[in-house]
Parts: C-alpha cells; structure tokens; sequence
C-alpha cells in the first residue's frame, strides 16, 4: 500500500501547529512572568513563530527553551542588552543598529 505524502504533510502540520503556544502558556513553561516574555519580545530577544490572523503570538518549545536560557543568563548577571547583542552579536542585525 503506498503512501499518501500529503495526509503525511498535512499531519505533520497539525501537529506542529498543536505544538504551538500563547504567550502565557509559553512564560509558564519557561518559569517567567507573561510580562517578561512581553518585554523580550519589545527588545528583540524573541520572536513569535506564528501570528495568527487575530494578532496572537505563538511559541514552539524551542523559543521555551531560549527564553528559559535568556532568564539563566539575566539572573547570573548579564544585562538584557548584553544578552541581545550576545545573541544577535554575529548576525550583526541588531534593531536601530546600521553597521
């Protein structure tokens, strides 16, 4: 019996698209405040994987795992603005920056 690529495609899909999560449902899983995710992403730190024609903003576990990694390194000390040029320092794209 053959397989049929698109029902594969468009489970996948689904799928991912079941993986994604709201601002809150990602700020509890990272252990931050739905505040604080808000302010990453007003800096730059983050962006959503998904806007949703309504204007939401989705997270996959992925963006869990860096905000998790952004609040390890604020609360060791760094700066959020050390933290954003440390992760935009190489791609030399930093918002408001022209060089």
């Amino acid at each position: 019996m053959p397989i049929n690529v698109s029902n594969l495609v468009l489970e996948t899909a689904l799928k991912e698209k079941n993986d994604l999560m709201s601002v809150g449902v990602a700020a509890k899983k990272a252990g931050v405040s739905r505040q604080s995710l808000q302010y990453y992403l007003m800096l730059g730190l983050l962006e959503p994987v998904e806007i949703t024609s309504t204007g939401r903003r989705l997270f996959d576990q992925k963006t869990v795992g860096k905000i998790r990694l952004i609040k390890k390194l604020n609360d060791s000390g760094y700066t959020l603005r050390a933290i954003r040029e440390l992760f935009f320092h190489d791609r030399g794209d930093l918002k408001g920056n022209k060089t």
